[in-house]
């Protein structure tokens, strides 16, 4: 008999999100369930991408993949755990996902910028997978975000931001010249092509 009630509960967890019967099959179709809330769970997806339960690092890399195939942040803005018979609530400290690598290359005469994500996922940057970018004010900043499906975004890692600002350019927006990416023919404004060249003065 297992007494760690950490070990315990991760194996009736990966049992139920297993029923869901998306495991190595990608992400599950939780926009289409409305299960009935079940509560809130001792899991948390900290700023790096590493999940924890019940304060203790999930370590196994398949069980955090699978547990990512029925996340799902809904109107309320909270995330969830959701499959076909159970809706449970988990916490993000920043982002679902980690952007770790990113690949550009040109189609059709557009740049196309594709990202890696922390659980594998591929994701193209463009009309429905749009980069946004918050400012952060203590150091004048800005943090990179993808969104990747549903609500759920992607943090771009540090080194995958510096790899992203060598592909950006000056582009005029709605009369204002700002600094851009862009993928798949959409523009993503970073910030404001003055305030680009007063932080790097």
């Amino acid at each position: 008999m297992d007494d760690d009630p950490v070990k315990t509960g991760l194996d009736g967890l990966t049992a139920l999100v297993g029923r869901a019967g998306q495991s190595g099959r990608g992400p599950a179709p939780v926009e289409k369930w409305e299960p009935e809330f079940c509560g809130d769970l001792d899991m948390e997806i900290r700023r790096d991408g590493t999940w924890f339960y019940m304060g203790t690092p999930i370590g196994r890399q398949a069980l955090v993949n699978l547990f990512a195939t029925v996340l799902r942040k809904d109107e309320d803005g909270k995330t969830y755990l959701v499959t076909p018979v159970e809706k449970i609530g988990i916490r993000v400290e920043d982002a679902h996902f980690v952007a770790v690598e990113m690949n550009a290359h040109e189609e059709d005469g557009q740049q196309v910028l594709t990202f890696r994500t922390n659980i594998g996922e591929l994701v193209e940057a463009g009309k429905h997978n749009p980069l946004r970018f918050e400012k952060v004010a203590k150091n004048d900043g800005v943090k990179p975000y993808l969104l990747v499906r549903g609500r759920l975004e992607a943090l771009l890692a540090r080194p995958v931001m510096y790899e992203l600002i060598s592909h950006g350019e000056e582009i005029e927006v709605d009369g204002e010249k700002m600094f851009c990416v862009q993928s798949r023919g959409e523009i993503f404004p970073i910030m404001d092509a003055s305030e680009l060249e007063r932080l790097a003065r």
